[in-house]
């Protein structure tokens, strides 16, 4: 066995275990298949003994009736079976992707901000909706289908050789060749069905990221090239179902001149039974035999043709589930090894000795060592990338520090657990993000606790009741996809009502002025008068005018704290902070 087989078949092993919830599903479907397997094969010997016994020997015309009759009972009988096959079959395999899309999505929303950092969100969503559809046909058109296929073969060989062996070898000659036909197309068909996956999530990622970033091409003019690009992309896309549609369109006519030969030989093989005078006798045991086994490989080669079909859907669904299972298996999210659940956050936070890289050794943070007293508000500020969110990063654990200590009170932050802790952290971002729902549920995102009175002390107290009350339907407008029909301090506002709703012990606010106009920043720092009073503040800040009020200013460079003090301390200093004041207000 190859190694690329015996990895089809681990992960074809590790899928099936997703059917133990669903075992007594999967044994009515396969017990369906197996009746619908033996009644069909049933039909042709009916049949034969019909044209034998009323039509060429008797002509009884009342016996041909009660024959016609009993074939339409069994029809009926194969119509109900294939429906509660097909129905049971369907029902299971949307409760095991429903299983699957449960288990890939609480898995990777654990997973560390770097991952999403470094993986296109198109290549998720490819995951999590086109992979898994894919691996749904395994259970609903392949794996119960291949087997009900498997036995009908079975069925109908046993039936040719019951009724006379020597024609049922004869027909049976060209079944070697169609062996080695199927093996050769299973091997074409892999590698299609890998290059197709390659390009269905290339063709999902371009997509997600150009229609999210639509803005930014039609800015700087790029439609064209995009559009080119775009071209290519589909190309691939378009190549990689040709090259499936290429490899059925030789198989399928194999199969067909395969099953065309076996006819002919059963054919051929009547005229020399006739020439020769064999059963002279009696004709219609001949022609008998001849309508069973004309039926028979009709059967026979139909489910042959449909058996490749049904093990191109497992190979698909095996080499989507591998990409599915590489994410599931991968091993990065937070971990969540805190037990400490019963803490008081209003404590002093101290960072002894903290240095951080996103990569390698490429230090973002350089030792770092600072108390943020409990109920003051520290503010840091220095130029872009000088490590300032990414020491928000380090108090959420969204990221993991490797050198130091971070610790509330007498608490490290990696014992405390991780609900817990973020329970009692709120941040507002720079980048407000809002999903495409009511403003009433991007506050409480989905909290049935927090009722719509204290929605609206909330936005009363940060001064953005007024303008939500401006709005058609109010609290329960919907804002679009990621807030887009409201503006920049719009937008700031209801991420202040978040915060302030979910009443957390530390608060963070990461450079929530930077892009809104000189009124909304008006109406934010009132609100952040409101939010930091009472409780550990930090503020991230490029407008030193935001934070002059602060307890206490660090001032960071290339991650590492240059200057710490109040804003009256720090600009007698005549020092780093001196100089980015003079720069803002000269």
């Amino acid at each position: 066995m190859s190694g690329q087989t015996k990895m089809d078949f681990k992960v074809f092993k590790r899928l099936i275990r997703f059917v133990r919830p669903y075992r007594k599903l999967l044994i009515l479907a396969f017990l369906c298949t197996i009746v619908l397997a033996i009644l069909s094969p049933s039909r042709p010997y009916l049949i034969g003994q019909m044209v034998y016994d009323y039509i060429v020997d008797h002509q009884d015309a009342s016996g041909l009736l009660r024959w016609t009759l009993l074939l339409l009972v069994l029809l009926a009988f194969e119509g109900f079976f294939q429906f509660m096959s097909s129905y049971l079959s369907n029902l299971l395999a949307q409760s095991i992707i429903r299983d699957i899309r449960h288990r890939i999505f609480q898995h990777m929303i654990r997973f560390r901000m770097n991952y999403f950092d470094r993986t296109p969100i198109g290549s998720l969503v490819t995951r999590v909706v086109s992979d898994i559809e894919a691996i749904s046909e395994v259970f609903s058109s392949g794996l119960i289908d291949v087997l009900g296929d498997l036995i009908m073969l079975s069925v109908v060989v046993c039936w040719m050789f019951i009724e006379n062996w020597q024609l049922a070898l004869m027909t049976l000659v060209p079944i070697p060749l169609l062996i080695l036909a199927t093996r050769i197309f299973a091997r074409a068909m892999r590698k299609s069905f890998q290059y197709e996956s390659k390009q269905v999530n290339r063709l999902n990622t371009f997509v997600q990221e150009h229609l999210t970033g639509m803005s930014i091409v039609q800015l700087f003019n790029r439609e064209q090239r995009e559009q080119l690009a775009f071209e290519e992309i589909n190309r691939g896309h378009r190549q990689a179902h040709i090259n499936a549609v290429w490899a059925f369109s030789i198989f399928f006519p194999v199969v067909e001149l395969l099953s065309s030969l076996s006819i002919a030989l059963l054919l051929v093989w009547g005229a020399l039974q006739f020439m020769d005078g064999a059963k002279g006798s009696n004709p219609a045991e001949m022609y008998k035999e001849i309508f069973q086994f004309t039926l028979w490989i009709s059967m026979m080669f139909r489910p042959i043709r449909q058996l490749a079909d049904k093990f191109n859907i497992l190979q698909r669904g095996v080499v989507r589930a591998e990409r599915v299972f590489e994410v599931i298996d991968l091993q990065d999210h937070v971990q969540n090894e805190g037990k400490v659940k019963d803490l008081d956050f209003n404590r002093d936070i101290v960072m002894e000795g903290v240095s951080f890289a996103y990569r390698d050794e490429d230090w973002v943070l350089k030792d770092i060592n600072l108390t943020i007293p409990k109920g003051k508000t520290i503010a840091f500020v220095g130029a872009t990338g000088a490590g300032k969110t990414s020491i928000v990063n380090l108090l959420g654990r969204f990221y993991e520090f490797q050198k130091g200590s971070i610790k509330i009170g007498e608490q490290d932050i990696q014992s405390i657990e991780l609900n817990c802790l973020r329970q009692n952290i709120a941040i507002v971002l720079q980048d407000v993000f809002l999903f495409s729902d009511t403003i009433h549920n991007n506050i409480t995102l989905g909290d049935p606790n927090i009722t719509r009175e204290q929605v609206i002390e909330a936005a009363k107290a940060v001064s953005a009741h007024e303008f939500i009350e401006r709005l058609p339907n109010g609290y329960d407008y919907e804002v679009g996809e990621r807030g887009g029909v409201l503006s920049v301090g719009q937008r700031q506002l209801l991420a202040f009502i978040r915060a302030y709703v979910y009443n957390p012990h530390i608060l963070i606010l990461d450079e929530a002025t930077s892009s809104v106009d000189n009124e909304s920043e008006e109406l934010i720092q009132r609100a952040t008068e409101k939010l930091t009073k009472g409780r550990t503040s930090i503020v991230i800040a490029h407008r030193l005018s935001t934070i002059q009020n602060a307890d206490q200013i660090v001032v960071l460079d290339k991650g590492e704290i240059k200057e710490q003090g109040s804003h009256a301390d720090l600009l007698e200093q005549n020092g780093y902070y001196h100089k980015l004041y003079t720069i803002q207000f000269s």
